[in-house]
């Protein structure tokens, strides 16, 4: 049976000083018995001396470059031997008793793999945050959608999604993962550098027959684009690239139409920015897409060696739901 020590909450940082000394106290209060690491992706501010100043408890774990989020981790987890990881950003805070409702998950339902907490906006509480709300889905084309929050509709938190259910997967804002699955997944894909890998994690662990569950009875809030702005073309770039990194990757069947009905979408959305005044956003896709092409080998090398399995998707295209149907809620 697990208890909160056998949690690592592991805050992966870069130049991060000042969100660490707005939400580490939270975390610390908060997280009863686990143990509490920050990984420093080669800093080059005050981060880690800040750390060990103010917070002695916290074992301080140090990158020697900035490898992203998926580096970041993959270099740092292989040293923590905790059974139960949680992987927290550092603009998060969290609330009293946001780990027994995780722990006692783990404990009811030995499949589960993975756990995401239900995640608020810090900036507006009584609304779900972007980054995961109430659990993420993906449709049949590769595109991830969540409980709380289909493209720009965020939904009001009014209690609709204070259950535990299975989800597809978890954010990587708070995210739980059994420290033995993660290893036997060998990590996150380190080609994706930031955003989307823990998408590519979860659908991988779902080829492999692990469960991913959201419980509502834990509440974190998020800030939300504290490293790249939600408006940030960078991360356009990143989120459509490796978006198609993951759908070829993991998809069970049918890859090449599927991929290029999802190239097709993507050409509209791209097109729809360029009509929309936003050309640095049209070319954020088109570089991702270029970006996708000579990545393309590498991944359908990766696709050969990754077990598959059908019947992943509830929705068949969110887009058309979204735009055509006009449904905007879960």
């Amino acid at each position: 049976m697990y208890s909160t020590k056998d949690i690592a909450v592991v805050i992966l940082n870069w130049n991060g000083k000042a969100l660490l000394k707005q939400f580490l106290p939270w975390v610390v209060n908060y997280s009863d018995n686990a143990k509490i690491y920050v990984v420093d992706n080669a800093s080059t501010d005050s981060s880690v001396a800040f750390v060990t100043e103010h917070f002695p408890s916290i074992i301080t774990i140090q990158n020697t470059e900035n490898g992203g989020f998926a580096k970041g981790y993959n270099d740092a987890l292989r040293y923590i031997e905790e059974p139960l990881l949680c992987l927290l950003n550092s603009d998060i805070e969290v609330t009293e008793n946001w780990l027994k409702p995780i722990v006692y998950e783990f404990n009811a339902n030995p499949e589960t793999a993975i756990i995401q907490p239900k995640i608020l906006d810090y900036k507006n509480k009584v609304y779900f945050e972007y980054a995961g709300a109430a659990g993420g889905f993906i449709d049949k084309y590769g595109y991830p959608y969540c409980r709380g929050r289909i493209f720009d509709t965020i939904e009001k938190d009014i209690g609709q999604y204070n259950d535990t259910r299975t989800i597809f997967w978890a954010s990587g804002a708070c995210f739980f993962i059994k420290n033995s699955v993660f290893k036997e997944l060998n990590g996150f894909d380190e080609s994706y550098f930031a955003h989307m890998e823990e998408i590519d994690l979860c659908w991988r662990a779902f080829n492999t027959n692990h469960e991913a569950k959201y419980v509502g009875s834990s509440t974190v809030y998020h800030v939300g684009g504290a490293t790249l702005s939600n408006t940030n073309p960078r991360k356009t770039y990143l989120n459509f690239r490796n978006s198609l990194f993951t759908l070829v990757k993991n998809t069970d069947a049918n890859v090449f139409l599927r991929t290029f009905l999802r190239l097709i979408l993507d050409g509209i959305a791209a097109f729809r920015f360029l009509f929309q005044l936003k050309p640095k956003y049209f070319m954020a896709i088109m570089q991702a897409h270029v970006s996708f092409y000579k990545g393309l080998g590498q991944i359908l090398a990766q696709r050969k060696q990754l077990p598959k399995r059908p019947n992943y998707y509830e929705t068949r295209s969110i887009v058309w739901s979204y735009f055509i149907n006009k449904r905007q809620k879960f």
